[in-house]
């Protein structure tokens, strides 16, 4: 009697767990997206023009060798709203942890393959989540507006994060990944919009700041 009472009092707690974690995924994402609903583009002429576009890093290829789609339409969005003249800098926010993986180099020499001169993109090696990403592109960058540059899901968390910290923020949506494709990531994303409340709870900061850099002049 005594294990099978402890067997149902188990159920029970992991049951009330499951459904607390249910609850906060679910509000965090109807907070999120509601908050960034009219902050986000997907048509070129409609979205407002801002002096530095922001594009959040990725690797470039999959495990598998295969360029990794987000990477690509991330580069392909850059590269229209600058040649569209609804950005005049580029400020590349990736990972650049060890010497063989750099993601702000990489964006780099892809955007200089596709028409954006050098003097204009920015490269920011500490972006290493998106919170540090907003948080730099404020405190290092010296910037009061932006506009984020990927996927919806992904613009919606970063444009929350940069209002909560003083950063003006709107979003331009680069094309999405299908679901099949992209289903770890998003079931990692309604994790870390959990998250994301917790860092804001706690005042989080960016693992790195180091001294100012000028956009432009």
């Amino acid at each position: 009697m005594k294990l099978r009472g402890k067997i149902k009092k188990a159920f029970y707690i992991s049951g009330v767990l499951t459904l607390v974690n249910v609850a906060l995924i679910l509000i965090s994402d109807t907070v999120i997206t509601g908050f960034a609903k009219d902050k986000l583009f997907t048509d070129i002429d409609k979205i407002p023009q801002s002096k530095v576009g922001v594009v959040l890093g990725t690797s470039k290829y999959l495990k598998n060798g295969n360029i990794n789609l987000y990477y690509q339409y991330r580069i392909n969005a850059t590269a229209e709203l600058f040649h569209s003249g609804k950005i005049e800098f580029v400020l590349v926010s990736g990972d650049n942890r060890h010497r063989s993986y750099n993601e702000p180099q990489t964006f780099k020499n892809d955007l200089v393959k596709m028409g954006i001169p050098e003097e204009k993109i920015f490269l920011d090696y500490a972006g290493f989540r998106t919170l540090d990403s907003m948080v730099r592109a404020k405190a290092v960058f010296g910037q009061e507006s932006i506009t984020v540059i990927s996927q919806k899901f992904h613009n919606e968390r970063a444009i929350y994060l940069a209002e909560k910290r003083g950063l003006k923020a709107i979003g331009f949506n680069a094309n999405d990944v299908n679901l099949r494709s992209g289903i770890k990531v998003k079931f990692r994303e309604y994790l870390a919009r959990v998250k994301m409340f917790s860092d804001l709870l706690f005042s989080k900061q960016p693992k790195f700041l180091g001294e100012e850099i000028e956009i432009g002049l």
